[in-house]
């Protein structure tokens, strides 16, 4: 039993320690007036096929797609004024911007939002990092989720030979352990938040939160912190107990690199659109699909944005 309770103690001590103790320094802020000039706004096909139109910028500016608030944080939204023709083959008006600067290993992206999409049946947001020529680049999901989820799904999808330990130190669940894009119809490796304030109306409700994510050579940790418990040190991840999702096992330095920073909220979709008929909430909404209902009910996508008080990467 002693034997056993040392071994227990040094593999928490062995799991505690994949979140790195480090001196961060700010690398890049961004925040306000000038938010945008550090984004390049995406307007090519929707590479995960939703019923969505990406715009530019100067569109979304024009059409309040995005905007400035009084409160000093940043509005990117959607279109929720215009039905649309479900067959036409063009989607609701939306807007996906990647950051113009990118980073690896040795990381620090700390996000705070005031609001974020999630939840609307036909939606699919998703903050989150991308390498170049996916997947050998990387992808790390830091929120995603579609439809009526309440809960958000923390994901990496890697090139082949990514696993990732299972029961790691952290306070999601794992659904799936291997990251490779080519298996698992790319369902990648996912943590499930444990906390329905991590997404959707429980978030908002929440007055929304920050999410940090730490990159090191062996892991990608990633917390949430509700508005009513946002630690004082944000450049400390050592002092901030476990992560909402701790992937451990792969070489993060050999499957991630140059990871630019990306904001979207897409409709429907292979996943979305995959799901929807078993969504208890979502289905019965429009048996004809998420396509039909996405095109018909703009109305429903008003709370469909991110409000965004400040990026900083360390």
């Amino acid at each position: 039993m002693a034997s056993s309770f040392c071994s227990l103690l040094s593999l928490l001590s062995l799991s505690a320690s994949t979140v790195a103790s480090a001196t961060y320094q700010l690398d890049a802020r961004f925040s306000g007036a000038t938010f945008f000039d550090n984004f390049n706004f995406f307007t090519g096909r929707d590479p995960t096929n939703g019923f969505v139109t990406y715009v530019t910028a100067p569109f979304a500016s024009q059409w309040g797609l995005t905007r400035h608030p009084p409160d000093g944080s940043v509005y990117i939204g959607v279109d929720y004024m215009n039905v649309l023709n479900p067959y036409a083959g063009v989607g609701r008006y939306s807007v996906r911007i990647s950051s113009k600067k990118s980073w690896g290993t040795g990381s620090l992206v700390v996000v705070d939002l005031a609001h974020a999409p999630g939840g609307q049946c036909g939606t699919w947001p998703a903050m989150w990092l991308l390498g170049p020529n996916w997947p050998w680049g990387g992808e790390i999901d830091i929120i995603e989720g579609v439809n009526s989820n309440t809960k958000n799904l923390m994901s990496l999808h890697t090139s082949p030979g990514c696993v990732v330990n299972s029961g790691s130190w952290e306070s999601g669940s794992h659904t799936t352990t291997n990251c490779d894009t080519s298996v698992n119809y790319n369902s990648g490796c996912g943590v499930t938040s444990g906390d329905s304030r991590s997404y959707g109306s429980g978030f908002n409700k929440a007055g929304g939160g920050v999410y940090a994510t730490q990159i090191t050579p062996t892991s990608v940790s990633i917390w949430f912190f509700p508005r009513n418990s946002i630690p004082s040190n944000l450049q400390d991840p050592a002092t901030w107990g476990a992560p909402q999702a701790n992937f451990v096992g792969c070489d993060v330095q050999a499957h991630f690199s140059n990871l630019q920073l990306v904001f979207d909220t897409t409709f429907c979709g292979d996943w979305a659109s995959a799901v929807w008929p078993y969504d208890a909430s979502c289905a019965p909404l429009d048996r004809n699909g998420c396509v039909d209902f996405v095109a018909k009910n703009p109305a429903a996508f008003a709370e469909s944005y991110w409000g965004i008080n400040y990026v900083e990467v360390y």
